[in-house]
C-alpha cells in the first residue's frame, strides 16, 4: 500500500502541498481528482523523488520508499517521457530493461503491450511518426510494460478515443485485479465514477475528502432529486432555498431539506410523474468538496 501522510511542499509564496494525506490499496483503483493547480502533479512527482517534499512522509508497505521499490512502479507523466526518434518496439524493449528485464522477456513483454494497445502494425515506426493518440497508447505501454505493483498515471485519458478509452479502462481493471495499486488523475469525473473503487479530492494542496467512492456517496449531506413533469425532467426555478443547487439537470439538495416547496413549485408546473431522490453523483461530491 502507497501512504502520503502530512506532505508538504512550497515554492516560494506558492504552497503546492498543505498537510496532503492519502492512501492508494492493492488490487483497488484511485481517482486522484481536484481543480486544475489544486497539487496533483506536485504529490505525484513527490512519490517518485522527482520533487522533494518540505515536510511529512511517503511510504510503501509502512516504509519509507526506496529506490529500489520506483523501480517497481510505473509512472505515467503528463508530459511525454518518450525518445521521438526511437523506433516503437526497440522503446518498450528498452523501458523494459530498463527495469531489469532480460532481453527475451523484455522483448516478450513488448510484443504483449503492443498488441493490447492495437500497435503492433506500427513497431518499427519512430515515436515522431505516430499521431497524438497513438503516442498517448505507447506512453501507457511504457509504463505497463514492467508490471509494475503500483501505477501512478497523470491524465492518462488525455487524448485517447473511445476506443482507447475503452482498452485503457480494461487494463486498468485487470492490472488492479491482479493486486496492482493504481492511482490516476482526471478531469472524466464520469470515467472516475464508473472504474474507481476509491477517490482522493485535492485543493489548494489539501485533500479535502477521500474514501471509498460508495460511502462517500451515501454519507453526503446532499441528495440529488429526480423531477419529472408531464414527462420531461424538471428544475425549479422559483424556489431558492440556500441548500438548492440547480445546475442544468437533477437538483442538489441537502439530504434535511423541506421539500415541500419543491413539490408544490412542480405541482404548480404540471402533472408530477417522479419526485424521487438519489445518491450524488461524482460531480456533485467534487463540487460540494471544493466550494467549501
Amino acid at each position: 500500500m502507497l501512504e502520503l501522510e502530512r506532505v508538504a511542499k512550497r515554492y516560494g509564496d506558492v504552497v503546492a502541498l498543505d498537510g496532503a494525506t492519502f492512501k492508494v490499496e492493492p488490487a483497488r483503483i484511485l481517482g486522484f481528482l481536484g481543480p486544475n493547480g489544486a497539487g496533483k502533479t506536485t504529490a505525484m512527482r513527490c512519490i517518485f523523488g522527482l520533487t522533494e517534499p518540505d515536510a511529512g512522509s511517503i511510504e510503501w508497505d509502512a516504509r519509507p520508499v526506496t529506490s529500489g521499490d520506483r523501480v517497481r512502479f510505473g509512472f505515467m507523466p503528463e508530459e511525454r517521457g518518450l525518445y521521438p526518434k526511437m523506433r516503437v518496439r526497440e522503446q518498450l524493449t528498452y523501458f523494459a530493461r530498463l527495469s531489469g528485464a532480460n532481453g527475451r522477456d523484455a522483448e516478450r513483454a513488448a510484443d504483449l503491450w503492443l498488441g493490447r494497445f492495437g500497435l503492433a502494425g506500427r513497431s518499427r515506426a519512430k515515436v515522431e511518426e505516430l499521431s497524438h493518440g497513438n503516442q498517448q497508447r505507447l506512453q501507457l505501454a511504457v509504463t505497463l510494460v514492467h508490471d509494475p505493483v503500483l501505477l501512478v498515471l497523470d491524465e492518462p485519458f488525455a487524448g485517447l478515443d473511445p476506443l482507447g478509452i475503452d482498452a485503457l479502462s480494461l487494463v486498468l481493471r485487470e492490472v488492479a485485479d491482479r493486486g496492482v495499486a493504481v492511482v490516476f488523475s482526471s478531469h472524466q469525473l464520469d470515467l472516475v465514477e464508473d472504474l474507481c473503487q476509491d477517490v482522493a479530492v485535492i485543493d489548494r494542496g489539501k485533500i479535502v475528502l477521500a474514501g471509498d467512492l460508495g460511502e462517500l456517496r451515501s454519507r453526503a449531506r446532499s441528495r440529488r432529486l429526480d423531477i419529472m413533469v408531464d414527462g420531461a425532467p424538471w428544475v425549479p426555478t422559483k424556489t431558492r432555498a440556500a441548500s438548492v443547487a440547480v445546475d442544468g439537470g437533477p437538483c442538489v439538495v441537502d439530504r434535511d431539506v423541506d421539500l415541500t416547496p419543491l413539490l408544490a413549485e412542480a405541482q404548480s408546473a404540471g402533472r408530477v410523474d417522479r419526485f424521487s431522490f438519489g445518491l450524488p453523483s461524482l460531480s456533485d461530491l467534487f463540487r460540494e468538496s471544493v466550494m467549501r
